[in-house]
């Protein structure tokens, strides 16, 4: 057990930050989303909006992934997770949820992707949901 507490930090982060990778290519997948980087940090939007928010993946903050999720039940599932909590500068009380990718028991890629669906599903104009849904 010693040797995992010597386990190198960059090799740590390589499992959260393809984690990051994989929603990153499904989110811009979906109809209409687009990547920028206000404050330096990655954002998807769509129509102008964003739906979820990346971090940045230089090593400088821990990997995480922000979304909108206003179905109850979703939404305290991925508050469950460890090291989730509401979004701060007030996106809390609107739904937002900020979940630490390198946490142990953090979720895995397919189930954050679910997530970024459900988030987009609520940013996204109806036009871009139905193409989503016919697709």
């Amino acid at each position: 057990m010693a040797a995992a507490k010597d386990q190198d930090p960059a090799k740590a982060l390589k499992g959260p930050l393809k984690v990051r990778e994989k929603v990153r290519a499904f989110a811009l997948g979906l109809p209409g989303a687009v990547e920028e980087f206000p404050w330096g940090e990655s954002v998807i939007k769509v129509n102008k909006k964003v739906f979820v928010f990346l971090g940045v993946d230089d090593g400088s903050y821990p990997p995480g992934v922000t979304l909108k999720l206003k179905d109850e039940a979703v939404h305290e599932h991925a508050m469950s997770c460890p090291g989730a909590e509401p979004a701060g500068y007030g996106l809390g009380k609107a739904g937002w949820v900020s979940i630490p990718l390198a946490e142990r028991g953090a979720p895995a890629a397919d189930l954050l992707c679910d997530w970024v669906e459900e988030s987009y599903r609520v940013i996204a104009p109806k036009r871009l949901i139905a193409e989503l849904d016919a697709g």
